[in-house]
């Protein structure tokens, strides 16, 4: 049995989903119980590349989690959203946004770098050992202390306005959701993502490495 098993996570599905379906393929399979873990969550909205372990391997999960990930997202310009992804409540702030491509990628450039990121309250991040989405879900708005990251690259796909794509490459601990929205505070006019993937972590590329089938 494999026990580094990698999975191309679609949008909808939380990463435990994943988890939990793996496990019951590989117990199925063992005709036992199998440990199953991830190395690093995705959004349910995302989809990408998880990176599972299996049996012995479990023991490996923090030094997995620790390494530097890529991914391409899609952000909308102009609004913002409650959770800083498209199943949060939407605010519009500036109707009409005419950035020119100049200044967009003169905004991109100023986040390349070791920066200091705060993370989203609806994240898997533990405060006084409780969830900090499930305290936002309660209603509570748990403080999320700043954090040092890393952006290593930031490179500009597609801007339609309002509507902007790039790629970024970022150590570990990075959230994207918070990139996109600092990225819209720095412009004026808001921002939140409305797309995300995951492509990379460290050298294991999704279009290179053997993924494990996950049915519906």
């Amino acid at each position: 049995m494999e026990e580094i098993i990698f999975v191309d996570k679609p949008a909808g599905m939380t990463s435990f989903g994943a988890v939990a379906r793996v496990r019951r393929i590989l117990s199925e399979r063992a005709g036992k119980k199998v440990k199953v873990g991830h190395t690093g969550t995705l959004d349910p909205f995302a989809s990408g590349l998880l990176i599972l372990l299996a049996d012995k391997a479990t023991k490996q999960a923090m030094a997995f989690s620790k390494l530097d990930k890529v991914y391409e997202a899609t952000m909308q310009l102009g609004a913002t959203s409650s959770t800083g992804d498209p199943e949060g409540e939407i605010t519009v702030v500036t109707p009409e946004v005419n950035y020119s491509k100049a200044q967009i990628e003169l905004c991109l450039r100023q986040f390349v770098g070791k920066i200091s990121q705060r993370p989203p309250i609806f994240s898997a991040i533990k405060i006084n050992g409780q969830r900090a989405y499930r305290l936002a879900r309660a209603g509570k708005e748990p403080e999320m202390p700043s954090r040092t990251v890393e952006v290593f690259t930031l490179e500009l796909l597609d801007y339609r306005p309002p509507y902007l794509s790039f790629r970024a490459h970022v150590s570990s601990g990075t959230y994207i959701r918070s990139l996109v929205e600092d990225i819209g505070k720095s412009l004026g006019c808001g921002a939140y993502t409305t797309a995300l993937r995951r492509t990379k972590i460290a050298d294991y590329d999704i279009a290179q490495v053997k993924l494990f089938n996950l049915p519906d």
